[in-house]
């Protein structure tokens, strides 16, 4: 699958510390290898259309939307502040 990323989820992957971006770019390349990872909890956003998120870690959340065979990653960062505005 080919990963693109919004200009939003740039600058939130900039401000993330640098055990957090491992932690992102260690679930980019699980989700691009398989969506059904089941270490990612990938799952369908309530609410929202085709937006869906992913667990990097713990307390990090991922927003995305899939477009036929692309994955478009939205968002990234801290739990409640991610799924507020995803």
């Amino acid at each position: 699958m080919e990963i693109l990323f919004t200009e939003r989820f740039e600058q939130a992957y900039e401000k993330l510390t640098d055990v957090e971006k491992r932690s992102v770019r260690k679930a980019l390349i699980l989700l691009g290898d398989n969506l059904r990872h089941p270490g990612l909890h990938v799952k369908k956003m309530e609410g929202r259309q085709n937006i869906w998120e992913a667990r990097p870690s713990g307390r990090l959340r991922m927003t995305f939307e899939m477009a036929g065979a692309t994955i478009i990653v939205r968002n990234a960062g801290e739990h409640d502040k991610v799924l507020k505005r995803p």
